[in-house]
């Protein structure tokens, strides 16, 4: 029987019960076998669209396609219990419209049974995720940098340094703090913030009455997430707001230039990973 069994997957209304109590751990799943590692550890597993980047080599998010996130959607729900699975809608799945948008979100949650889906961006987007929660889709924000957006944007850098420089002047709010209002009010259960300058985002976190999930932001947010394969040391780059936690990228590359000179020298297979020695021994060689 596995430990798994019995065991209540946590749901958006769990997560948004989280704010301002305990810190909420997420990270990305793009796998089976990752889903099953990371699961027992957190509480949320986001299959994310940086899949195109850490899994296909792409050099941004924008190839990705719809029956990829359910491809692999699909395999992180099966191998997970415990963790909410939330699956990133990919560029050009929701954008057209709220109609398209409620399409692709109830096709990723039918094909995969995941627990909720994320969307980029904020004012732009209100009414769409009104629309998708009013009709039974939870839905995640995504505000300050949105990578789907990076040819607008212009480069992976942080945000906010001039509306962080500019809080309390006036009480007019700025662009990604009335981002993740617009969100809040659309009934999102949490919002994601990625690359936002601390004070800004310590100032977003402490005034949005759901729960915020930071990646690059402040310690002040509800929860933090990072892409797994970063945060194991398997991923050559990775931006400052990434901690390495492993190294296995270095252990991955010496196993494989281990198993290379072992096959190479001829002391690979041994005669322990052979089936049949025994019966050579009867026989003799």
């Amino acid at each position: 029987m596995s430990v798994h069994d019995g065991m209540k997957r946590l749901t958006a209304p769990d997560i948004y019960a989280r704010k301002g109590g305990a810190k909420i751990v997420a990270l990305t799943a793009y796998h089976a076998w990752s889903a099953k590692l990371a699961d027992p550890h957190c509480d949320i597993l986001l299959v994310g669209d940086s899949l195109g980047n850490v899994l296909y080599g792409f050099e941004t998010t924008l190839p990705v396609t719809l029956d990829m996130m359910i491809m692999h959607g699909r395999a992180v729900v099966a191998a997970s219990r415990r963790a909410l699975v939330v699956v990133d809608m990919p560029f050009e799945s929701y954008e057209r419209s709220k109609e398209q948008a409620f399409s692709s979100a109830a096709q990723v949650m039918r094909e995969t049974g995941c627990g909720a889906v994320k969307i980029e961006g904020g004012i732009h987007f209100g009414e769409t995720i009104a629309f998708l929660t009013a009709r039974g889709i939870p839905v995640m924000g995504h505000v300050g940098l949105t990578p789907q957006s990076i040819h607008t944007i212009g480069s992976f850098r942080a945000q906010g340094k001039e509306e962080a420089a500019a809080l309390g002047a006036s009480n007019e709010m700025g662009a990604i703090e009335a981002d993740a209002a617009a969100v809040v009010a659309a009934g999102a259960f949490s919002i994601v913030m990625e690359a936002i300058v601390e004070p800004l985002a310590h100032h977003i976190s402490k005034n949005t009455p759901v729960p915020t999930i930071g990646i690059g932001a402040s310690a002040a947010c509800d929860g933090q997430i990072l892409v797994l394969e970063d945060m194991l040391g398997m991923t050559k780059r990775t931006a400052r707001f990434v901690r390495r936690f492993a190294e296995l990228g270095s252990e991955i590359d010496a196993g494989i230039a281990a198993y290379s000179a072992a096959v190479k020298n001829g002391t690979f297979p041994g005669r322990q990973n052979l089936y049949g020695v025994e019966l050579l021994n009867f026989i003799g060689d």
